[in-house]
């Protein structure tokens, strides 16, 4: 006779007569078993061939396998000395679909349902699947979406298997129509409203969804209440209590809050407790609290960092420094005590780095100031991170020190990186709004392989530009922090495409460049640099680089020069030119003064030092958001070089921090320059221009400040003597005989030799974007103009300097770091302007050129 034990998945029900004998185990036969191995079922099972059984035992066999989680149903029973166990298994899942949600992603609800055992090819558990729809509603519900569903359906499918459905219903979010403090004397509901973050439905609440309750919003608003309170003396606020109710539609939300203000504390003494380490003068000059003084919390907590701060920088990095507060409730003063325990002076064992994929350790350890088994310090530990944010290669720079076990003296400091694009390799493919399409191939990294070195190959063609050119930079020449760097460059320029001047330029040469650093925050360079220039200039070119009108022909007459072109027309009025019935005063021949190249040439071989004197305290080298940086460089040209001139440049800038969310940026440039020896101005090729991005955004690039005197020049007309033409040799006179002469075109921007530019920016976080660390905005106000000291009679919209005269423009722009290099948009309104400026509301550029 075979006699079974059933265990229902409620209770074991086991008739205890069924086996009120004992029995040994001869053998064990498992049965029902589909997925689930028998292995897996012996390895639970606590019985065992030859073990004498009773009922007590096969209930704790029972109990063992239902801990398994495989089994729905479980028989136990006995036939002549067999063991036989019949399972019927639970099922699994072959699928899961949610729908409904956008609140929540489908891939955190799938992650929640992983975690908690519900995946596919999981076995399936349905008091699991309750308990997790529940919980999904109590999340909707905290996010203020009161009229949220969730339902769970289960369909089954051969062999064992089910499918699961999550339905969700969002509902909407209920709004917030009114937020009610109670009790409050000494600030009213205006000033209150203004800390929470949580606010009442207003015009722009569909874009902040600040009127949404949350119930984790609510909680950081009564901290901050309570904050508030305890930072302006009142040292026995309460919040009574807090109700939030719901419109019968549960569409509104309406929240109230009870406070007790209490009364206003003073400080009557500031004490220090423990041992300070440090002189106590100088703890004594980081109070922030003084005798006399409203209670401040904030300013008490502020005070305790600084002195926990400053141990650190003693090596004590596990200083504990807590400020007691000691109220006298009948005279509403209150004694301060902060007690110092310094703990024992700690070393650093181990640096560690981690996440940066493409940056050797090396790189980053030489920006370490903070030394592997020397005694641990805060301000060397977070100087060491702010040195690896500047380096531009990263995202975000984090840091964390932690106890080595078994000691109380030992730490261990890891800093963790995230990387980000510093260069573009590989083809280059761009659009810049002022050059047009820019194509090449190149390599422009400023973190080559890895190595933090600076290496620049390219073959770049623009509208306006041909280059080729390589260039390395190695910031740790010497390990002390010496670069040395050097560049040898070729390039071709058509500066008519770039709203200049029409003219041309080839320039080669190379140069070596040294930098020094003078501190952790500032640093000198020499630039030595060779080049050889060549310029050309065409019969439109303005007046200030080559005089006009002259004798210019597309073929024979090239470059001709007045004296040149007189004895040409002498020659044609004698013979064979007779028919020619026109009498020309040579006279008429270059009527203007020389240009640049008609006094200096057109070939230039100089050579030139740079000095200059850089100074930073930005966070971050790309993008910062706090900090300051300067740079001036002066360059000349040395004595004995073709052209002898002089060129000085600063710029500037600063953020500071406006709100949590708002920065405001100041940026200024400035230059100077002019020409020494036997010249007597800067060269025109090197004058500064203004406009466009980086400049004064709203007006063209390079439009601003003195514009050029258009060229002129003769008709030329087909004549023929003998059946022969001579286009080269006609001119169209008037009828007087005159030489006829026309402008090429307009006036063109020539730029100057004094250049004034400033800015102002607010720079917001974009909203709806999670990760703004690549990204920067702002609203901006930019000025500036060009001017020059030696302006020609003939020129427009040159002035000396006047600041009537500058620029204005206001607008917003937007930078995101790409793989491609920066993209920069903006958008922008001429405020001010000049007669003969060029305006342009929407600019951008995308790429990078060298």
């Amino acid at each position: 006779m075979k006699h079974f034990l059933k265990a229902a998945s409620l209770g074991l029900m086991l008739p205890l007569s069924a086996l009120a004998q004992s029995f040994v185990v001869d053998d064990i036969r498992v049965e029902g078993l589909q997925r689930v191995s028998a292995g897996t079922v012996f390895s639970a099972l606590p019985v065992r061939v030859g073990d004498e059984v009773e009922t007590l035992e096969i209930q704790g066999a029972t109990r063992a396998l239902f801990r398994t989680g495989y089994f729905e149903d479980i028989q136990i029973g006995q036939e002549n000395g067999v063991l036989v166990i019949t399972v019927r298994e639970r099922p699994a899942i072959s699928k899961i679909e949610i729908t409904g949600n956008k609140a929540i992603a489908t891939e955190d609800l799938l992650k929640g349902m992983h975690d908690n055992g519900l995946s596919e090819g999981q076995i399936f558990k349905r008091v699991t699947l309750e308990g997790l729809a529940q919980e999904l509603q109590r999340q909707y519900v905290a996010q203020g979406r009161y009229d949220a569903s969730v339902k769970t359906e289960v369909k089954e499918l051969p062999r064992n298997q089910v499918e699961l459905r999550v339905i969700v219903d969002e509902g909407s979010v209920a709004a917030i129509k009114h937020i009610n403090i109670v009790g409050n004397k000494a600030f009213t509901d205006e000033e209150l409203a203004e800390i929470f973050e949580l606010q009442t439905s207003g015009w722009l609440s569909w874009l902040r969804s600040d009127d949404k309750y949350s119930r984790e919003k609510l909680t950081g608003d009564l901290e901050r209440l309570e904050s508030y309170y305890l930072d302006r003396g009142y040292l026995d606020f309460q919040i009574d209590s807090t109700q939030v109710s719901l419109s019968p539609n549960k569409e509104s939300v309406f929240i109230t809050v009870n406070v007790i203000e209490g009364d206003v504390y003073t400080i009557s003494e500031v004490d220090l407790a423990g041992d300070p380490v440090v002189p106590e003068e100088e703890v004594k000059r980081l109070l922030l609290v003084r005798e006399g003084q409203t209670f401040s919390q904030v300013r008490m907590t502020t005070t305790s960092d600084y002195i926990t701060k400053r141990l650190g920088n003693e090596g004590y990095t596990f200083a504990e420094v807590n400020g007691i507060p000691e109220p006298n409730k009948e005279e509403k003063t209150v004694k301060i005590t902060f007690f110092i325990d310094p703990g024992k002076r700690a070393y650093v064992r181990r640096i560690n780095f981690r996440g940066n994929t493409r940056t050797t350790d090396e790189v980053l350890r030489r920006e370490m100031r903070q030394m592997e088994s020397s005694s641990a310090s805060s301000a060397r530990i977070e100087q060491s991170k702010v040195r690896l944010e500047r380096l531009g290669y990263f995202k975000e720079v984090e840091v964390e020190t932690t106890e080595v076990p078994g000691t109380s003296d030992q730490i261990d400091i890891e800093y963790t990186v995230e990387e980000q694009p510093s260069g573009s390799i590989g083809g280059t493919v761009g659009w810049a709004q002022s050059s047009g399409l820019v194509l090449g191939a190149n390599i422009q990294e400023n973190n080559w392989l890895g190595t933090g070195k600076s290496v620049g190959i390219g073959l770049n063609a623009s509208t306006y530009q041909t280059s080729l050119n390589f260039s390395y930079l190695d910031p740790y020449f010497t390990p002390d922090g010496v670069s040395r760097g050097f560049n040898v460059f070729y390039t071709e320029n058509d500066y008519s495409k770039v709203n200049l001047s029409d003219y041309n330029t080839t320039t080669y040469g190379g140069g070596v460049n040294f930098g020094y650093p003078m501190s952790e925050i500032s640093r000198v360079g020499l630039n030595v640099n060779f080049s050889h220039l060549e310029l050309s200039a065409s019969s439109s070119s303005v007046q200030e680089i080559q005089s006009s009108p002259n004798l210019f022909d597309d073929t024979s007459l090239e470059g001709i020069t007045a004296a040149e072109a007189a004895d040409i027309y002498d020659a044609l009025t004698e013979g064979e030119a007779e028919d020619l019935a026109m009498i020309i005063d040579t006279s008429q021949f270059n009527t203007s003064a020389d240009g640049f190249i008609d006094r200096y040439g057109d070939a230039f071989n100089n050579l030139s030092l740079t000095a200059s004197y850089a100074r930073s305290t930005l966070n971050r080298g790309i993008l910062a958001t706090r900090g300051a940086s300067q740079n001036f460089s002066a360059e000349f040209t040395v004595p004995g070089s073709d052209l002898e001139y002089y060129k000085f440049v600063y710029t500037g800038q600063y953020f500071r921090p406006l709100t949590k969310s708002l920065t405001l940026r100041l940026r200024t440039r400035l230059g100077y320059g002019d020409g020494y020896g036997e010249l007597d101005e800067l060269p025109f090729f090197k004058n500064f221009y203004a406009g466009g991005f980086g400049s004064v955004r709203g007006f063209e690039r390079n439009t601003l400040g003195p514009r050029s005197t258009p060229a002129e020049s003769y008709t030329r007309l087909p004549c023929a003597t003998d059946g022969e033409e001579y286009t080269q040799y006609c001119y169209e006179v008037d009828s007087d005989g005159n030489l006829i002469i026309e402008g090429y075109n307009d006036a063109d921007p020539f730029g100057g030799n004094i250049l004034i530019e400033g800015s102002a920016e607010v720079i917001f976080p974009l909203p709806f974007i999670k990760d703004q660390r690549s990204l920067q905005t702002a609203f901006f106000v930019d000025a500036g103009n060009v001017f020059d000291t030696s302006c020609d009679d003939t020129q427009l919209n040159c002035y000396d300097v006047d600041f009537g005269n500058m620029n204005v423009s206001a607008g917003i722009g937007l930078t995101w770091i790409t793989g491609f290099g920066p993209l920069t948009f903006s958008l922008a309104k001429a405020l001010k302007k000049n007669e003969d400026d060029d305006v342009e509301v929407f600019q951008f550029t995308l790429g990078n050129s060298f």
